[in-house]
């Protein structure tokens, strides 16, 4: 049978179709480009932000839609919104969807799809699991610079926003040598960089072993050039782990710091553990250890009850902090979790419209600001595949500090370093010439 599948929501996410790919590889399943080709499409799905949910749905519907009588195919739901969802999933008769996977069930999809060949009560499984980090399973991999790697799975911190606790249970981590197994594998491949993956990543931790040394331990890694991370807590930012990052030359020096209020109270509504001010000395302590450090970071407006003055408190340390890139949210109640329990949704729609247009405005700026201040420097970059096809003639790459940059010249090969001298910016791009 050959299936179609599409992948929604975070690089864990994306990590997780590997692994599924493997999983029915080994089954003599074929997986297609084309839908239409297809017996099976299944949609990895994401369960963080509202519009994810919407457009599965819509999703769903345009697939039956376009089938039509003729053409039937089999769906499954994969992902944390098949944990989070599954009951009204399975309820909705409209959707009509075949089979169902948690985050810890893919080694059991071959049994569900062919479960759900049959006219018993449609299978699904989204068990939790205490132990699974599919340790066992090379994903199957999509050629590039950057690979994915899941150092660990679940979340312990119970952000009352969050429902990645629910959907992908408490943490756990794998072993420093099973990783290093995956990292020599991927060098071999012919990947320079990985980004190591994890819903709290820095809180890594392996008998006596944490997250300091994974990072040590795979920049020891030949044919790595590069190794990123996320997605962090800032709570979990040791000096040692700063010290570790300033010193070696292949971890890529940006970090992302998930701020998400800059109010106290609202803060600690969402049990975020740090208040603002610890943030900003968290701040201030990388930026002095790690010169240079480019910052990114998450913001949710409207968290229920957050009034204005408490909104320009956020806005303030935008402003004051300047991150390299920020990505900004409006609050969406998340079935199951300790705010959509506790906090009626308050803070209308047109409100929270109205602040996120304001930090989007305020974030433009200050990037079109830092993208200028890298005119005439000369800087390593990583080519990677292109996004599209609309400049053909171009090279897409990164610098250390993951800013985009583009080269006038489609010659390099994918994974290839680079040495540019920036040439012009715009406040999405940098554009460089080779030296």
């Amino acid at each position: 049978m050959k299936i179609f599948l599409e992948t929604y929501g975070c690089q864990m996410n994306e990590y997780d179709s590997e692994l599924v790919r493997s999983i029915l590889k080994k089954e003599n399943y074929e997986f297609v480009t084309d839908e239409f080709a297809a017996d099976i499409v299944m949609l990895n799905t994401c369960a963080i932000r509202e519009h994810a949910h919407r457009k599965v749905y819509g999703r769903v519907h345009n697939i039956r839609h376009a089938r039509g009588k003729d053409k039937p195919v089999m769906i499954g739901i994969l992902g944390c919104m098949a944990t989070n969802l599954r009951q009204d999933l399975l309820e909705d008769r409209s959707l009509k969807i075949d089979f169902i996977a948690g985050p810890d069930s893919y080694k059991r999809l071959p049994a569900l799809i062919q479960e759900a060949t049959g006219d018993l009560e449609k299978p699904y499984d989204v068990t939790l699991s205490e132990f699974e980090t599919y340790s066992d399973i090379t994903p199957s991999r999509r050629e590039g610079a950057n690979a994915w790697i899941a150092i660990m799975r679940g979340c312990n911190n119970f952000c009352t926003f969050c429902v990645v606790p629910y959907t992908r249970g408490r943490e756990r981590s794998r072993s420093p040598e099973n990783i290093i197994e995956e990292v020599r594998h991927l060098a071999d491949e012919g990947f320079k960089q990985v980004t190591l993956l994890g819903q709290n990543v820095n809180s890594y931790r392996y008998e006596e072993h944490d997250f300091a040394y994974l990072m040590e331990e795979v920049s020891k890694v030949k044919g790595i050039e590069r190794i990123r991370f996320t997605s962090p807590h800032p709570k979990d930012y040791p000096d040692q782990f700063l010290d570790v990052m300033a010193d070696n030359p292949k971890i890529c020096k940006q970090i992302h710091i998930p701020l998400q209020a800059g109010n106290n109270r609202i803060l600690d509504l969402m049990n975020r553990t740090y208040t603002r001010e610890e943030f900003l000395v968290l701040v201030d302590k990388m930026r002095k250890r790690i010169p240079g450090v480019c910052l990114s970071t998450d913001v949710i407006v409207g968290f229920p009850t957050e009034t204005d003055e408490e909104f320009e408190e956020t806005f303030q340390i935008l402003k004051e902090v300047e991150f390299d890139a920020a990505f900004t949210f409006k609050y969406s109640e998340r079935k199951g979790t300790i705010a959509s329990k506790k906090y009626p949704d308050d803070v209308s729609e047109e409100k929270k419209t109205e602040r996120i247009m304001r930090l989007v405005a305020l974030q433009k700026d200050i990037v079109y600001k830092k993208n200028k201040e890298h005119i005439g420097q000369e800087l390593d970059v990583l080519v990677e595949p292109a996004t599209n096809d609309k400049s053909p003639q171009n090279s897409v790459a990164r610098t250390d500090g993951n800013y985009l940059v583009i080269i006038p010249d489609h010659s390099f090969a994918i994974g290839e370093i680079v040495r540019v001298r920036i040439i012009e910016a715009t406040p999405h791009v940098l554009k460089a010439q080779p030296i």
